[in-house]
């Protein structure tokens, strides 16, 4: 009777874990996450040097698709916005706020922003006063294309893009009662087929990059809160030291 016991549990976990996320989604995920992370981890110059090539072409020869892209999605929102799409409940049409407005707000703020903003909201003008892409560094043109990439970065284009994601998954999962995953956001396009491989393959790809952007966040805050306590308190500067704040 007991050796039955680790069965039923695993079954239940098993079961569990169907029910509760996609196994496909979770195992490709998990799995190229972990080659990333070994790669990362065992050839570390090699991964230095092929990320910092490929940012640095992406930057250069798409970097105008990326802000094109942006201001797309900003113009977009407020179009819709001020429609008479507008005024669409996502929720159903007698569907009623779980929040009020400024609890709302304040959720959003800090998920949106968080302690990127509070840090590269003086650091990122700063740099780029210093250091401008075009201008003379310390300059008038240098303030005004600091204070120009620093409302990009942090200002109304974020939220757009945001907002571009957002509301097409909210209107298709409240409303048409689809799976709260990006797959659901090609339901006109492909229909059902966001249920096989191809809608498989698009939440792999978008659990991926949302786990990276996550893991440059969470390791860039460590890093400032490392600083701050060396400059209050004397902690030392370390990975160690980043590893227990990420902790903690």
């Amino acid at each position: 009777m007991l050796g039955s016991v680790p069965t039923v549990i695993i079954r239940k976990l098993v079961a569990n874990f169907r029910d509760t996320m996609s196994p496909p989604v979770f195992l490709f995920s998990a799995g190229l996450i972990l080659l990333f992370v070994l790669y990362g981890a065992i050839f570390t110059g090699h991964a230095e040097r092929t990320f910092e090539t490929l940012q640095s072409g992406i930057v250069v020869n798409v970097g105008w698709l990326y802000i094109l892209t942006a201001n797309a999605f900003l113009v977009f929102v407020l179009v819709l916005a001020l429609s008479r799409f507008g005024s669409i409940r996502l929720g159903g049409d007698k569907a009623e706020p779980e929040f009020h407005g400024l609890t709302w707000f304040t959720m959003l703020l800090a998920a949106g922003m968080g302690i990127g903003l509070v840090f590269f909201g003086v650091a990122e003008p700063i740099l780029h006063y210093s250091a401008p892409l075009e201008a003379e560094p310390r300059t008038i043109e240098a303030m005004r294309e600091a204070m120009l990439y620093s409302y990009f970065h942090w200002g109304l284009h974020p939220w757009a893009i945001y907002m571009a994601m957002a509301l097409p998954l909210a209107y298709f999962h409240f409303r048409y009662k689809l799976p709260l995953a990006p797959r659901s956001l090609l339901y006109p396009l492909i229909g059902e087929r966001i249920h096989g491989p191809l809608g498989h393959a698009v939440d792999v790809v978008a659990t991926i990059g949302t786990l990276f952007g996550i893991g440059t966040s969470l390791g860039l805050g460590a890093m400032q809160i490392n600083g701050g306590l060396n400059q209050i308190a004397g902690v030392p500067i370390g990975l160690g030291v980043q590893i227990a704040i990420i902790a903690v």
